[in-house]
């Protein structure tokens, strides 16, 4: 397991970390692990995960992976962008509370602009889900939010 605390890795803060560690960093990909625990800001009343907040996990995943490289190269962590996810599929309806799940994240395609295409993968006890995720790690996410904030939408 990589000794990084998960919250030095991530832009996010508390209950909204859903990820326990990182297991495994290399250039291509990241293996991480999770347990399902309730009370969390998605869980269903009997603490379990709905299938849809897989995409949450595999989108911290490939979080955790761009805060192991920065880590690595000793930059801040940068926020970055959850564009969508093609091929999502789920063999489970929930995560029960209580799972401890494997995520891995698949570097597939990254440019020079920040944009990203993720191969990611859950696995449990009995539990299987995939997804293609795109994202976008803005140079300055800072500046971006200031333009998008500004630009008119009809």
């Amino acid at each position: 397991m990589i000794d990084w605390p998960i919250a030095e890795l991530l832009p996010h803060a508390g209950n909204m970390i859903l990820l326990d560690g990182v297991l495994r960093f290399d250039d291509d990909s990241l293996e991480a692990c999770a347990t399902v625990r309730p009370g969390g800001p998605f869980n269903d009343p009997d603490g379990s995960l709905p299938a849809w907040a897989g995409v949450e996990l595999m989108a911290q995943a490939i979080a955790a992976y761009a805060g192991c490289r920065a880590r690595r190269e000793g930059v801040p962590i940068a926020m970055g962008f959850l564009l969508g996810t093609r091929k999502y599929s789920c063999n489970v309806e929930r995560f029960p509370a209580g799972s401890r799940l494997t995520l891995r994240a698949l570097r597939s395609l990254e440019d020079e602009s920040g944009m990203g295409v993720f191969e990611c993968h859950i696995s449990g006890d009995g539990l299987q889900a995939e997804a293609r995720l795109n994202v976008y790690r803005p140079p300055n996410a800072g500046d971006y939010l200031a333009h998008v904030q500004e630009t008119p939408h009809d």
